[in-house]
């Protein structure tokens, strides 16, 4: 048999859990409304991947900001907590399957989007 590829997805935190998710990791720094500690339906919150609340406040979902978000958040995702996290995402993904969740109603344009591409470009 041949080695699991890694992959690495974005889901919202309200879609049920599928099979082919893997490790279910929560990358919000909020705690999502609706769910508490015993519904979690995620192996991990890694709340210091997400973007400062600086950086959340000042984006604002608002699209037109979005590519500078990517620049601002990604190199935030270059020092301290963050790439620890990171890190430890990374290591998750070679081992299998990862998909990120976030809370985020516009996914496409989201932090979390963000992480995954980049840890997408660290496996390959």
């Amino acid at each position: 048999m041949g080695q699991q590829r890694s992959s690495v997805r974005v889901r919202r935190v309200y879609q049920p859990k599928e099979a082919e998710d893997g490790h279910r990791v929560l990358v919000d720094r909020l705690w999502p409304r609706g769910f508490s500690a015993a519904s979690a339906d995620w192996e991990v919150w890694e709340r210091d991947v997400a973007p400062s609340p600086e950086l959340r406040r000042w984006y604002g979902h608002q699209v037109e900001r979005f590519d500078a978000f990517r620049d601002r958040y990604r190199r935030e995702l270059g020092a301290g907590a963050a790439l620890a996290a990171r890190e430890r995402l990374l290591r998750q993904a070679r081992e299998g399957a990862l998909t990120l969740l976030t809370a985020t109603r516009d996914v496409e344009h989201s932090a979390a989007q963000v992480l995954a591409e980049l840890l997408s470009q660290s496996l390959s």
